[in-house]
């Protein structure tokens, strides 16, 4: 057995398994892909789960990698022992419905005897209790002694971890040493000592665990091993935990250097040591991979896991931001089998960078009101820190509930939990309210606290500009850094982005820098100045003070501008049409269209639509000049220019004229001459509320979109006809709907006389009950009429009948009944008959004694009811 370092014995294990026809994959990243059941990837098996349930089919059958993992169940015993940590990495061998036990542990043996050479004294194996399957491979096929096999339960040897495969398992152990034991005399393999090291779980995954107890036998078996990386270079290294391990110890050398002390040297600076170690090797990991430090969800976890590592650092000493500086550490000594980690490294390094700053801003004061508190509550005696006093912590000083714990339990103390939440809960409610209370983006300018910084708008006189990132905003709060794939909100200082306003919809374009690039789907203004861009991440990072090129997509932009200045010209002829009452109420302009809504009080007439349509099309073929003006708004209001009713104008207004047609307030954009609309085309007029009425329409290429749509559509339609003239189709229609509804009644007629037929066939089988013949019976593809005529018919020729009859056409149907007179006298009553078989399908209905309909309610229950009717009559008479 030689020392390995760790980046080795990883090439090793991946080399390895390569020669036995496997493919070697890389880490999948730490966020879940489509898989919601986990916060992050724990374990090597994680991200496969969709291979192993056979919902997708893997790239080979054989697989094996080296997975980057965190668990966080144990983060309060991180640093009080060496042997509990968030971060590590899980080698793995994979077969899907290949290989299994047979090939499994053969190479397991193979691998750790003769690549690494372990000892075959120091190893042990574990099995699961009832596996006398596993027991005989090792031993007859492998080559293993067996008094080196030890049975466990499930609890040892029965792999599962949340929804998932899963499987019984047989785990590889190594004897460090009767030193390294806990001395007692049933010390063995399963004690919790420091001992038996199990460096490697073979799972026989066999099962499909749904997360509630419920295990369905999977399809294919498979096999899924995990080995971590860290504690086997631990035996590979002869070192007592990871700490120890050659890459982590050099990341902690690190921590030293800056915080002048060394390890081993005084256990509760071991503490913070190993705590920020490990933390670091974690955060750095998790923001490579595109996680951003938030309140909720994976984003606190690693919010949670800085800011502990933080307080460590102060504990050490280190009053400045320092885990930014360690996190270079980290990536050198990792980037070999991680070259992303050097490529984003710059982002790495300013996100930690962001949030130690953010956190230290307040951290200084909230320790010391901490500290008061814990004097406070020891001077009475007291052990409980209030809830209040906790969220207080929490919102005015960021301190997570879990670090306000951590320090107090320190100190022999707890907290009321339950006050703390239900003050969380309140704060929540409140922030809910008050945002939605406020006008659509309201809340950002108190968010991200930029101290009176604006966007600078150029997108008058430019469709592309570079700026300054000044915030990002993800999931609500502000962060340093954001990194593909997310949705965020960007502020930069200067943009050529027109945000949504006075009806006008937003740009699109793209935001990039080095190599980082997202799509602009929206932008908004808030009434403090700022734009707040919000973007489709599609690839790499971008960080709070780097600069970026804003790119406004040129087509839409123009789109919007010849529909925005359609609206004007639409205006300025309804008011010219229909007369000076009118005035906009509202409009919506964007890249696909025009809408306008307008005070009129009564629905414009095809031919005011036609004069309206060809009104503004002269003016665009006129080609006026479009000009924009900036002037005092008294000077504004003498030339005549229209104001949006109810709208607040400050001292100074943009006016935009076509020619001497069209004058108006307007912040918006436009065109620079009205012959670049090319065509105005109104698609429809309607009403939307009283007094008020709206115009939607096209301009441009999207007119010519309609025309050929309408083409099309006719053109479809005359060649279904068989028409070779579409001119023909007008006539072809109007010939065609005559001779479908003489067709219709000829159906009809034919119908009727089916019906008669039927009802002389009913008529002669009917039961006799009292002295009243009852007929009934189902008659499809019958309308209401026609079986409402054949029912007076039936009724007509006996004066001592009762028929009850359902009809069915299309989706509806109808229950008919006919009493003669006779039937009448003796009792009978066709409304309160047909109301009782309705009743029966859950419908309803009624009528005259002598004929009555209702409909039929659930069709399903129609036999039902027509076995029902003669017990109903005989109840009557």
């Amino acid at each position: 057995m030689e020392y390995t370092g760790l980046n080795e014995l990883r090439e090793k294990f991946l080399s390895f398994f390569e020669s036995k026809a496997h493919t070697r994959l890389p880490s999948f990243p730490l966020l879940p892909q489509g898989d919601n059941s986990l916060l992050l990837i724990n374990s090597g098996m994680a991200p496969m789960k969709k291979w192993f349930l056979g919902q997708d089919t893997p790239p080979n059958k054989r697989v094996t990698t080296c997975q980057k993992c965190i668990r966080t169940p144990d983060i309060e015993n991180v640093g009080k022992t060496a042997r509990h940590g968030t971060y590590f990495e899980m080698l793995g061998n994979f077969s899907f419905g290949d290989y299994f036990k047979h090939e499994a542990t053969k190479w397991a043996w193979e691998f750790i005897t003769e690549e690494l050479k372990l000892p075959i004294d120091r190893l042990w194996v574990s099995i699961y209790e009832d596996d006398d399957e596993t027991k005989d491979i090792w031993v007859n096929e492998v080559g293993v002694s067996p008094d080196r096999i030890v049975r466990l339960g499930k609890e040892d040897n029965f792999w599962e971890i949340g929804a998932g495969p899963c499987g019984p398992c047989s785990e590889i152990y190594f004897d460090r040493g009767e030193e390294n034991g806990c001395g007692k005399p049933d010390c063995a393999v399963g004690c919790d000592c420091d001992r038996y090291v199990e460096f490697w779980n073979l799972v026989f995954s066999q099962f499909d665990n749904d997360g509630n107890g419920n295990y369905t036998p999977l399809e294919h078996p498979n096999i899924d091993t995990g080995m971590g990386l860290e504690r086997l270079a631990c035996i590979m290294q002869g070192v007592n935990n990871l700490f120890e391990v050659d890459t982590v110890q050099n990341i902690m050398k690190h921590i030293s250097q800056i915080a002048n002390v060394k390890y081993h040297d005084d256990d509760k600076k071991d503490i913070s040591l190993r705590v920020i170690t490990d933390h670091i090797r974690s955060t750095v990991f998790m923001i490579s991979d595109g996680i951003t430090a938030s309140n909720e969800g994976r984003g606190y976890v690693l919010r949670r896991l800085l800011r502990r590592a933080a307080r460590h650092g102060r504990l050490l000493g280190i009053e400045k931001p320092f885990l930014y500086e360690v996190a270079k550490t980290v990536i050198k000594e990792n980037e070999s089998a991680y070259p992303e980690l050097k490529e984003k490294e710059d982002y790495i390094i300013k996100a930690i960078k962001f949030e130690e700053e953010s956190f230290n801003k307040t951290i200084n004061k909230g320790f010391a009101l901490l500290g008061e508190l814990i004097e406070e509550l020891k001077a009475k005696g007291d052990t409980v820190l209030s809830g209040e006093n906790a969220f207080k912590l929490y919102d005015t000083y960021g301190f997570p509930i879990d670090l306000t714990q951590e320090i107090i339990a320190e100190n022999g103390m707890t907290i009321d939990e339950e006050s703390f939440y239900s003050l969380m809960k309140e704060q929540k409610d409140r922030a809910r309210k008050a945002r939605m209370s406020q006008a659509d983006v309201a809340w950002a300018d108190e968010l991200l606290s930029l101290d009176g910084q604006k966007t600078e708008f150029v997108g008058y006189e430019t469709l592309t500009t570079s700026g300054k990132v000044l915030a990002i905003v993800l999931d609500g709060e502000g962060v340093g850094s954001v990194s593909a794939p997310n949705k965020a909100v960007i502020v930069t200082d200067k943009t050529p982005f027109y945000a949504e306003s006075g009806g006008q919809a937003a740009d699109k374009g793209i935001i990039t820098a080095n190599g980082f690039e997202a799509k602009v789907t929206d932008v908004q203004k808030t009434t403090g100045g700022l734009y707040l861009h919000s973007l489709e991440i599609t690839s790499g990072n971008i960080a709070v003070d780097d600069t970026v090129t804003l790119t406004v997509d040129k087509a839409i932009r123009d789109a919007t501008r010849r529909n925005h200045t359609s609206a004007h010209l639409l205006q300025a002829a309804l008011r010219k049409i229909l007369g000076e009452h009118v005035h906009q109420a509202g409009q919506l302009v964007n890249a696909d269209t025009m809408r306008f809504d307008f005070s009129h009080f009564e629905a414009l007439t095809p031919e005011q639509i036609r004069r309206v349509e060809k009104e503004v099309n002269e003016q665009i073929l006129s080609g006026l000049e479009v000009v924009t003006k900036e002037m005092s708004i008294d000077k504004a209001k003498k030339t005549g220019a229209m104001a949006l009713f109810g709208e607040k104008y400050g001292e100074t207004v943009r006016v935009v004229s076509a020619g001497d047609y069209s004058v108006e307030f307007c912040g918006g954009t436009h065109i620079d001459n009205t012959a670049k609309i090319g065509l105005f085309k109104i698609v429809s007029e309607s009403s939307v509320a009283s007094g008020v009425r709206r115009i939607e329409a096209k301009t441009g290429t999207e007119v010519l979109e309609l025309i050929y749509s309408d083409n099309d559509l006719i053109n479809k339609a005359a060649a279904a006809l068989k028409l070779s003239n579409p001119n023909e189709l007008a006539d072809k229609c109007v010939s065609l709907s005559a001779e479908l509804k003489e067709k219709s009644n000829e159906i009809d007629k034919l119908n009727s006389k089916l019906a008669s037929q039927q009802f002389n066939s009913i008529a002669d089988n009917a039961t006799e009950i009292k002295g009243v013949k009852v007929v009934t019976a189902v008659l499809n593809d019958i309308k209401p009429d026609t079986l409402r005529t054949l029912g007076d018919n039936i009724r007509d020729k006996s004066e001592d009948i009762v028929g009850v009859f359902i009809g069915t056409n299309n989706d509806k149907s109808n229950i008919l009944c006919v009493c003669g007179k006779g039937a009448v006298k003796k009792g009978a009553n066709a409304g309160k008959i047909v109301k009782a078989v309705a009743m029966v399908t859950d419908g309803n209905g009624g009528g005259r004694p002598d004929s009555a309909m209702a409909g039929v309610g659930d069709k399903s229950k129609i036999s039902e009811a027509i076995n029902a009717v003669e017990k109903i009559v005989e109840e009557m008479l």
